[in-house]
Order: structure tokens, then sequence, then C-alpha cells
């Protein structure tokens, strides 16, 4: 459905470094830098980092997550410490089987250094 995804940083080296090191535990490789974007692209689409082009400073969205699908609990369970060893909070209940209308999911939550909301999610 989508392809791409792009959100705002105030600090790009920052999310480089934060981003580099949470979506290498999904298999992704580290980001290309385009001027004052990052972008990493992977066979499904396109998640990108920017500083704001209107020269605003970035925020993060009141509401909205941005989920990362994972092979198993334990790669979420990775992908978690590796955002919050690169810089990330973490948010939410802490990493775990939760139930919803559609079935169990494993799912872990955090913010970047922006303050973006993530989540890895493996269904079970």
């Amino acid at each position: 459905m989508f392809s791409h995804i792009m959100i705002g940083t105030n600090d790009l080296d920052r999310a480089k470094s934060f981003y580099d090191a949470l979506l290498g535990t999904l298999g992704v490789p580290p980001a290309r830098v385009d001027g004052h974007r990052i972008f990493y692209f992977t066979p499904t689409g396109v998640f990108s980092v920017s500083l704001p082009i209107n020269g605003e400073p970035a925020t993060h969205a009141n509401g909205g997550t941005i989920g990362f699908a994972c092979a198993s609990s334990d790669q979420a369970d990775a992908w978690h410490a590796a955002g919050l060893a690169a810089g990330g909070t973490t948010c939410e209940d802490p990493p775990g089987v939760r139930e919803g209308s559609t079935g169990k999911m494993y799912l872990a939550y955090l913010r970047d250094p922006d303050g973006n909301k993530l989540c890895a999610l493996h269904r079970m």
C-alpha cells in the first residue's frame, strides 16, 4: 500500500546512528545520505528521515506510530534493545504478547531521539 514513509528529525547524524542500529536488527542496510535526508531501501518500501525543508523544527505525530515487521519475538527484542542502546526511550508496556482483534501479537514500543513513536511487531 505504501511506497515510503518519511519522518522529521532535528539532528540528521543522530537519527542516522539511531536508525542504522535499529533497522540493522531487521537486516536493513545503513542509510544512504542525500543532503538533508537519509533513506533506507528495502524490497517492500522506503523509510526516510529528513530535516524539515521549511526550516521549522521537526515534531513527532501525537497519536502516530510507525510499525516495523519482525520475523520473531527474538528479533523484536533485539530491535528494542538496539533502539534503547542507540538513544531511544521505552514507552507503552514492556515488550511482550498482546491479544488484539487480529489475534496474538508480540509488540515492543519505543520513541526515537526526536520523540517519534515506533513499534516492532511480530504476528504470532
